[in-house]
């Protein structure tokens, strides 16, 4: 009697985490909170703005994508990258949530496609911790986890799933300075 009944609890909460994860509306693998890629896309190499160290795609080698990010908690672990956002800067074309470009000095971000969520954080603040500190930065733009190695994403291979992509602004508001700018591990939550 109790292994069917724990058999029937196992089911029910298989089944119900699968209703929520095709509830979203958009295709991804994700099995009990982990987050799998989807699919692989094969770079192919082009005119890659290496400002700020940006990893360029390689013809041949094979990208994994994402549909989907980690699940959020109250302090959601991500790396965060640099960055920017202006006209001519390794973010590529201007950003999705207001077809702007953005200084340097300003404190905006992009998420990774599962956490852009089809763009329901756009122009919203989310609350990053990082180095004893927290700042508050704006949601622009969204670290394209499916697609990229093509000009509108400067042939940069697709994001991982848990990127915070971060503008100069940020990392300086966060203190965080030097060799330490690059991959960087924060927590972040919405604000």
């Amino acid at each position: 009697m109790a292994n069917t009944n724990l058999k029937l609890i196992l089911f029910v909460v298989f089944l119900a985490g699968t209703i929520l994860e095709f509830g979203y509306g958009f295709r991804h693998t994700t099995v009990l909170g982990a987050c799998n890629p989807s699919g692989y896309l094969h770079g192919k190499t082009g005119h890659c703005n290496t400002e700020h160290d940006s990893d360029c795609c390689k013809a041949g080698e094979k990208y994994p994508q994402y549909q989907c990010s980690p699940s959020l908690t109250a302090d959601t672990k991500a790396t965060m990258t640099i960055n920017s956002f202006a006209k001519g800067g390794d973010g590529g074309g201007p950003s999705e949530c207001d077809n702007s470009y953005h200084s340097d000095e300003e404190m905006v971000v992009a998420l990774s496609t599962g956490w852009y969520n089809h763009g329901s954080r756009c122009l919203k603040n989310i609350r990053i911790n990082a180095n004893g500190k927290s700042v508050l930065a704006k949601v622009v733009d969204e670290c394209d986890s499916v697609n990229g190695c093509d000009a509108d994403h400067d042939f940069q291979p697709p994001c991982p799933n848990n990127i915070v992509d971060a503008s100069p602004a940020v990392w300086n508001a966060l203190g965080i300075h030097g060799s330490d700018v690059g991959d960087y591990d924060i927590t972040w939550t919405d604000a």
